[in-house]
């Protein structure tokens, strides 16, 4: 039988290797530099953890000008004879990725499964930039193959990938997510939008792959992943990024998305994208205490 000093000494390691992993985790997170900067897009953005500073939730921006060196990589394809890979790499000055995760469960350990997406997801960028200049499906189509050798039934990833570009067209991967908000300035309202979904990262195998004979899928196979193509055509429109937390988010028997969540962007339509940011994040906790992971970005046409 452990004596209190042994199970104080064991309590104490596994507190200890929490917060090593805590540590580890946090330098995932979002740097204030890492914002997207284009012109006429204004993008911010942030998650509040249930538990501690991590959790399931987890946010990515990929400024394609900032992480990466376009202008070596088009004078490399130029001498390479790939001009359709140059052109792409010059579209993708002018436009951001933003990638949104939301792992099923929202303990500090799940962090590791939004870990693992992180580091797969930006290493395919590279080996993408390199084969076709731009992100394709294809990334997605071989992360959710992993991903579903990888993780357990009950574990699964929830995920929206978006480009959005300077003249404020965005396409986008819906895999799960709750459909993205979209408020017109102009009708100073929400506005109904049409949405091409797929299951969750690692919930079905993909199918059409090459491997797919040696995976089994008694629940079947996942389509060919087809983006959705919006454009938000007036200026102050404002484009809205979550996870189910938000849209879950109630007090009782009250729900706070969408009514609440439209009366505070409302009231905020004309301020930064970092200022609706913040009035919508203070006012979810005001009206009640989060019951999950909360993440939330906020692009708006300027």
């Amino acid at each position: 039988m452990s004596s209190f000093a042994d199970t104080g000494d064991l309590l104490g390691h596994l507190i200890g290797e929490l917060d090593n992993f805590e540590q580890i985790a946090q330098y995932l997170l979002p740097e204030p530099g890492d914002l997207p900067r284009l012109h006429g897009v204004d993008v911010f953005g942030g998650t509040l953890a249930l538990n501690g500073t991590i959790g399931g939730d987890h946010i990515i921006y990929v400024d394609f000008k900032q992480r990466f060196n376009l202008p070596a990589r088009i004078e490399d394809a130029v001498a390479r004879g790939r001009f359709d890979i140059a052109e792409q790499l010059r579209r993708c000055q002018r436009m951001a990725g933003i990638l949104l995760i939301d792992v099923s469960g929202h303990c500090v350990t799940d962090a590791l499964l939004a870990a693992m997406l992180h580091q797969a997801f930006l290493l395919g960028a590279i080996y993408e930039l390199d084969m076709f200049g731009r992100i394709t499906s294809r990334l997605f189509e071989n992360l959710n193959a992993r991903f579903y050798k990888s993780s357990g039934a009950h574990k699964f990833v929830a995920m929206i990938y978006g480009e959005i570009s300077d003249d404020a067209r965005f396409r986008f991967l819906s895999a799960g997510q709750p459909p993205p908000a979209v408020f017109s300035n102009k009708h100073d309202r929400f506005m109904e939008v049409s949405l091409i979904s797929f299951p969750p990262v690692g919930l079905l195998p993909s199918l059409g792959m090459i491997d797919e004979a040696a995976t089994d899928g008694p629940l079947g196979f996942k389509e060919h992943y087809t983006l959705n193509d919006w454009s938000l055509m007036g200026a102050g429109d404002i484009l809205l990024l979550h996870t189910d937390g938000l849209a879950e988010h109630r007090y009782g028997e009250q729900d706070y998305f969408p009514s609440q969540v439209e009366q505070t962007v409302r009231c905020v339509k004309d301020r930064p994208a970092r200022a609706i940011y913040e009035a919508v994040r203070e006012d979810l906790v005001a009206f009640g205490e989060p019951a999950d992971d909360i993440s939330l970005v906020v692009i708006k046409r300027t």
